[in-house]
């Protein structure tokens, strides 16, 4: 995972300027030319909608509860400067400072305010109301923060509860944020992610946004990643002896694990709660491996962690033999069942998963949701909101019934597959053809005939142009990657018009932002009279102890928007009132 917290820049907005659309692709603005070689390193600029960019849009809200505006005193050339009238002395790199934790951030970090020196402190593993020990690693500004790395609790919170900590590396390691706080707790902040997420990214006005549904917890808490990718680096000589024509030396066994928060060093992890128990026993068995055959390695690797089910009946006459002990094996009895999981960490063997009766066989490596528990629940949930709720008796002229799915970004075929028997025709689309060929095969696998749904490789930039479905019979789902949709993917959605789209995300602020379009419009690019309505929004935590919650946005076309625009949204007021309330929001 990254370090939120690594190195943070004001976006555009911060500096008075608009935010285009730019779907995360970096700006070339702030690069040094030979004028400014004795500059020091400028701080890094966060992607829109990335975790640097989240964490300073909270950060900056906070510094407005304390006063400070987007003019701050005591600047030059973006640089605060210590006036002794006005704040004290910034503390020393390394130093030890005592916090009061104000709030939670969108990333998982916690912030701090400290009125003596008129600045944020980026604080980890800590929840609102601790009082707590923290060292400085550095400070940021342009607005005043600081990175720091926690030490210790000096008073705890009413929130926090330390017996619920599972992991001995909680704490150091980076993978976790939440394990000492109670699961309702976790999920109440998630949705309040979700929240701001929207009131920060949508640019929409505040009445267009309905209120976040509570986010639906995962029935596992810990115990659920099917995937797990603990790595080990290599040798401090292995660049130098590979490059000699050397062989690669091991001194000793290296820290095999994940990264140590706010580092880039690898921390030796034995074992990892939140995975699987056939994911933690493969853990072991891959750790003792490396151990012994560190030597045939030149340098560092990953190794895949992944869980793969066989699903046995238990009537199966031959139950007892195939349920035989057996050291590399976890049995779990679900009712008519056995499922038998291993760990595969072939990256290119099938793995094979169950969400209720349907079945999914992909290779290890690639890319499938990883909390299985949770699946279910998710998977029922889009079902009962694809389609529109039933129209009221008094209603004189229902929609259009709709008998079509698109499902862009298809990935294996989850939605394709697990949706398919409520619609006439269904349509997966993906880039990859791997991908294409894994959600064939799922189709057969599940019996799905190709009459009722197919797979087909296009690049979701040109997603509409064979689809000749009637847009006013036809629902869209969207499962994009973190950086969200593209401008020219959401134009042609917009100008296709589907009766009702289903917005999943990984990233609730790229989701948000590219929800405000569908909404609100694209500005400057005529994409016709189609806009939607948000029905409804919630988060699912498909990630406890963690600060990730994936989005699910539900919406319907607008009705009566007419050609004169008289009932559409003015997008310049929209996003007007949308700055003015995030001037004020806390």
């Amino acid at each position: 995972m990254s370090d939120s917290a690594a190195a943070l820049s004001a976006p555009q907005e911060a500096r008075g300027e608009k935010r285009p659309y730019s779907n995360g692709q970096k700006s070339n603005q702030g690069k040094r030319g030979p004028q400014h070689k004795k500059q020091k390193k400028k701080e890094k600029q966060g992607t829109e909608g990335s975790n640097e960019e989240v964490l300073l849009i909270d950060i900056q809200n906070l510094l407005k509860k304390h006063s400070l505006q987007d003019k701050l005193p005591n600047q030059e050339n973006g640089v605060s400067k210590t006036d002794p009238k006005t704040s004290a002395p910034l503390p020393e790199s390394l130093s030890e400072i005592e916090l009061t934790i104000s709030e939670l951030s969108s990333t998982g970090d916690s912030l701090a305010y400290d009125e003596a020196t008129k600045r944020a402190y980026i604080v980890p593993f800590s929840v609102p109301g601790d009082v707590v020990l923290a060292k400085i690693i550095r400070h940021q500004h342009n607005p005043p923060r600081s990175i720091t790395d926690f030490i210790k609790v000096i008073k705890p919170s009413a929130k926090r509860d330390d017996s619920l900590i599972k992991c001995p590396y909680f704490a150091s390691c980076s993978g976790c944020q939440f394990q000492m706080m109670a699961y309702p707790d976790q999920l109440a902040h998630k949705r309040r992610i979700v929240e701001k997420a929207f009131q920060n990214f949508s640019n929409l006005d505040p009445a267009l946004v309905p209120a976040v549904g509570d986010t639906i917890g995962s029935p596992l808490e810990y115990g659920y990643r099917t995937k797990l990718t603990p790595h080990f680096d290599g040798p401090p000589s292995g660049r130098r002896d590979r490059r000699n024509g050397v062989k690669v030396t091991w001194p000793e066994i290296p820290p095999i694990g994940f990264m140590k928060k706010g580092t880039r060093h690898t921390i030796d992890i034995e074992d990892c709660p939140i995975g699987t128990d056939a994911v933690r026993m493969g853990m072991r068995r891959e750790r003792k491996r490396v151990t012994e055959t560190i030597d045939t390695y030149s340098r560092g690797a990953t190794v895949l962690l992944r869980e793969s089910t066989t699903r046995i009946p238990k009537d199966d006459p031959q139950l007892n033999e195939k349920t035989e002990p057996n050291p590399d094996i976890i049995f779990e009895d679900r009712g008519p069942h056995i499922h038998a999981k291993k760990c595969i960490t072939d990256s290119n063997a099938t793995s094979t998963e169950y969400i209720n009766d349907f079945q999914f066989e992909n290779p290890a490596g690639s890319f499938f949701q990883n909390n299985n528990s949770i699946l279910p629940i998710f998977t029922d949930y889009i079902r009962s909101h694809i389609l529109p709720p039933s129209p009221p008796e008094t209603e004189t002229s229902p929609s259009p019934k709709i008998t079509n799915l698109i499902d862009a970004y298809s990935g294996s075929g989850l939605f394709t597959i697990t949706l398919s028997a409520l619609f006439k025709s269904s349509i997966g689309i993906d880039i990859s053809p791997q991908s294409i060929t894994s959600a064939s095969k799922n189709l057969t696998l599940n019996n799905i005939p190709t009459t009722q749904a197919k797979f087909i490789a296009a690049d979701a930039t040109n997603l509409f142009a064979s689809i000749t479905f009637l847009a006013s019979e036809t629902v869209v789902v969207i499962d994009p990657p973190r950086k969200g949709c593209d401008q020219d993917f959401l134009t042609q959605l917009l100008r296709y018009g589907p009766e009702r789209v289903v917005y999943v995300s990984c990233n609730v602020h790229t989701q948000a932002r590219d929800v405000g379009i569908l909404v609100g419009g694209i500005e400057g690019v005529e994409v016709g009279d189609v806009r939607y309505d948000i029905e409804s929004l919630r988060g699912f935590d498909f990630f406890p102890q963690t600060g990730h919650v994936e989005g699910v946005c539900v919406l319907s076309k607008r009705k009566a928007v007419g050609a004169d625009h008289k009932e559409d949204i003015d997008v310049g007021e929209v996003r007007g009132k949308a700055d003015a309330a995030n001037q004020t929001s806390t």
